[in-house]
């Protein structure tokens, strides 16, 4: 049996969306090269080239993705030799086969088509939670995908976390990552609009919003609502240069800037209410 790579290019903007999208296709891990590669993996030629044709009917936007036969493998287990520990602050992400917690060291642990803090974007996230998470926080982590902001908030210290997300097929996903987690109690998972039930969540000490800058835009009113008094959101899913287009946009929704993060070419902010 041979396995088949099936390779495509999206725009920035749409790289986190096709990649969960072909986790959840695919049922192997994904490859998020630094190029902007996203790479699929799949066991057959045909299924491959049905997988390509799934996947331009889900995204337009993307490029005809290159199909290539790849070494025989057990992509099941053979996905973990890529992975490496990133440490963001006390947060040490990476799978609890490759380490333990220890003092002062926080573990999220991802597993197959779990997304790892691989990408630039989670982690100047990740980074901005750990530095303002506040002890015993109410958290919201909207589009929360596999909910890695989620656990990482109860792995913290929140004393509550919700997830709320539009797509329904990343809830059993993110399910079974709070049960690895063993943060199943602490993280409750919604699917929904954002914007209706933010607002009905509040009052909470701790937004995290790693979406595309035009939503986080549009979301600026209802997680403004959300907050508690002396509350903090924090907006990712950005990159640099979007950094000049978002900040007046976040002064218009009443927001002040108090930290940033950049890594790998994305950036995130937090913000409190003016």
């Amino acid at each position: 049996m041979s396995w088949w790579a099936v390779e495509t290019r999206p725009p920035a903007d749409a790289r986190e969306a096709v990649a969960r999208w072909l986790a959840r296709e695919t049922g192997q891990a994904v490859l998020e090269r630094e190029d902007g590669a996203v790479v699929g993996y799949v066991d057959e030629e045909d299924s491959a080239r049905r997988l390509a044709g799934r996947l331009l009917a889900a995204f337009g936007q993307v490029p005809e993705p290159a199909l290539q036969p790849v070494a025989v493998e057990d992509w099941s287990v053979r996905w973990r030799d890529g992975i490496e520990i990133r440490t963001i602050g006390r947060l040490a992400v990476g799978p609890s086969w490759l380490l333990e917690p220890g003092p002062g060291r926080v573990v999220v642990d991802p597993e197959m088509a779990f997304g790892t803090g691989e990408h630039g974007s989670t982690r100047s996230v990740l980074a901005l939670l750990e530095r303002h998470l506040p002890p015993a926080a109410r958290v919201l982590d909207v589009g929360s995908g596999s909910a890695i902001l989620a656990i990482a908030a109860a792995k913290l210290g929140a004393r509550r976390a919700v997830g709320i997300e539009i797509d329904p097929e990343a809830e059993p996903v993110a399910r079974k990552n709070l049960e690895r987690n063993g943060v199943d109690a602490v993280v409750q998972l919604l699917t929904g609009d954002a914007a209706a039930l933010a607002p009905l969540l509040g009052p909470v000490e701790l937004i995290v919003s790693n979406i595309l800058r035009s939503v986080n835009t549009i979301l600026l009113p209802s997680l403004r609502e959300a907050l508690a008094e002396g509350g903090l959101a924090i907006f990712g899913g950005m990159e640099v240069g979007e950094r000049s287009d978002f900040l007046p946009e976040l002064a218009r929704g009443g927001f002040a800037p108090v930290d940033e993060a950049r890594d790998a070419g994305w950036w995130a902010v937090a913000a409190r209410p003016a």
